[in-house]
């Protein structure tokens, strides 16, 4: 008669392989220039499209974090005033993320943003889980 290692052991070598992979949400690259005092970010329409959230919101998150004024140019580039570095754009964006697109509760990027007794609270449709934000 097996024992309970034997079996354990025979079900794990019958298990498929999961070919999910773990990594986190990913969001494109930065692709930020130089145009005199300005920064444009070159790709910020994709970044909304995989965040999935408003550019308005987006970009007054991107100027409180990173103490400008911005505005969506008629190509849907955002203009900085001022010189930002591709990294602090995308910590800028990471924190961004962080705060309004993951769940906390399951860390999947599933959400949508519901205003409620004039709070902002982050939905997950995954989980069910609703989680307050800083705004």
């Amino acid at each position: 008669m097996e024992s309970y290692d034997d079996h354990l052991e025979r079900a794990m070598d019958e298990a498929p392989e999961i070919q999910g992979n773990g990594d986190r949400f990913d969001v494109p690259e930065a692709d930020v220039r130089q145009e005199g005092n300005v920064t444009v970010y070159e790709n910020f329409q994709d970044t909304l499209d995989r965040l999935g959230r408003d550019e308005d919101h987006v970009l007054k998150f991107l100027q409180d974090e990173l103490g400008t004024s911005a505005h969506i140019d008629e190509s849907g580039r955002a203009r900085l005033t001022g010189e930002f570095g591709q990294r602090r754009i995308e910590d800028a964006i990471e924190e961004y993320t962080d705060e309004y697109v993951l769940c906390p509760e399951c860390g999947l990027p599933d959400t949508r943003l519901e205003r409620e007794q004039g709070a902002v609270l982050l939905r997950c449709e995954a989980c069910g889980a609703r989680s307050p934000t800083g705004s």
